[in-house]
């Protein structure tokens, strides 16, 4: 009987950002979820202070815990990237200072969240050692992480967002007035938001005019960009979105919902910290007409910042039309999450999942 070799996947995760934490339990269910037979992993964990480190292949130790979050320990290792576009060999410099091969890589995996991994940073790193990767391209990533001109490219496709208004910390400080008085037609409440970051990071609802100040501020912390939105009534609903094969349109799961309870959104605590804030519902109660509609929304979405891997895709629905909340191009993705329980939820199980991931990542031309 011949053996098969395994394909070599890089597994990135952890990273610079502000929801290092939540990369690093998305790291954790992929290592229990993925198919040994078929792939050999090598976990590579960026620290907060971005060096990157060889990790131990530990599902356990990365698992999302609100009293000890998941972090990537800076052991002393460096991994290297291959020297040249010619070669795919990884090596790692170990604490004694020798240096080692790790073998050649076929593919790498990032599933890095937030600013510094989602946003194109390292997808251009990647593109420059020129390896295959999973998941969007560089300008896809940038553009799904930027807020302002994600709504911009969609409204360019007739894709309907909320209305909101894009404004950086130096023109709050040169003129904090007549910026208040351009969000007024907003009407309140109002959302605040970095322009850049994920999983809810400083966002705050405003309900009274005296409030906004304070929530620049916060948004202003993670990202010189914020944008004030207008807040949106009705159901939260989410569906996750893949690449087509063979040139086929994207495909898009059946929708998921979100239920709060007991807070005001669906914040950062909410979504990792209190399991019981919110109910994730999929599938979602939607008629045939609905889901349809919410899936060619998705898809186009998807098309329109260029796509490709995956995709969420965040709706409020009022009972008429879905308006599009954000698009996540490197969404949750435990096996709790809202993307892999709609795929789930559609006939593609979690580990059916990474591989297809991973085999559309070997086979995509940047």
């Amino acid at each position: 009987m011949t053996v098969q070799p395994t394909t070599t996947v890089v597994l990135l995760f952890g990273g610079r950002s502000s929801e290092h934490s939540i990369s690093c339990a998305t790291a954790g269910g992929v290592l229990s979820a993925i198919d040994r037979d078929a792939y050999s992993v090598i976990p590579v964990g960026i620290t907060r202070d971005g060096a990157f480190t060889l990790q131990p292949d530990n599902a356990e130790a990365l698992l999302l815990n609100p009293e000890a979050m998941p972090e990537v320990a800076d052991n002393g290792t460096r991994v290297h990237w291959p020297e040249s576009a010619t070669s795919r060999e990884l090596t790692v410099t170990d604490t004694d200072g020798s240096t080692r091969s790790l073998g050649n890589v076929d593919v790498v995996f990032p599933i890095l969240h937030g600013p510094f991994g989602e946003d194109g940073t390292v997808q251009g790193l990647i593109e420059l050692t020129g390896l295959p990767y999973v998941g969007n391209g560089v300008l896809a990533s940038a553009m799904g992480m930027n807020k302002h001109f994600t709504k911009l490219a969609l409204e360019s496709a007739g894709v309907t967002v909320a209305p909101w208004v894009a404004i950086t910390a130096s023109q709050w400080e040169r003129n904090p007035e007549q910026w208040r008085q351009r969000s007024a037609g907003l009407g309140l409440p109002v959302f605040v938001k970095p322009a850049r970051a994920g999983s809810s990071v400083g966002v705050t609802k405003v309900s009274d005019p005296s409030e906004l100040n304070a929530a620049l501020q916060v948004a202003f912390a993670e990202d010189s960009t914020a944008l004030i939105e207008q807040a949106m009534t009705g159901r939260e609903i989410e569906c996750g979105v893949l690449s087509g094969r063979n040139n086929d349109e994207p495909r898009v799961s059946v929708a998921g919902e979100i239920v709060v309870t007991g807070r005001d959104f669906y914040d950062f605590e909410a979504k990792y910290l209190d399991v019981s804030a919110a109910e994730l519902i999929c599938p979602a109660q939607l008629h045939d007409g609905e889901l349809w509609q919410m899936q060619r929304t998705a898809a186009r979405a998807f098309e329109a910042i260029g796509g490709a891997g995956l995709a969420r895709v965040d709706f409020f629905f009022d009972g008429n039309e879905f308006v599009v909340n954000e698009i996540n191009t490197l969404p949750g993705f435990t096996p709790i999450s809202m993307f892999p329980k709609c795929w789930a939820a559609s006939g593609m199980s979690y580990p059916e999942l990474i591989s297809e991931l991973i085999e559309m990542g070997l086979e995509t031309v940047r």
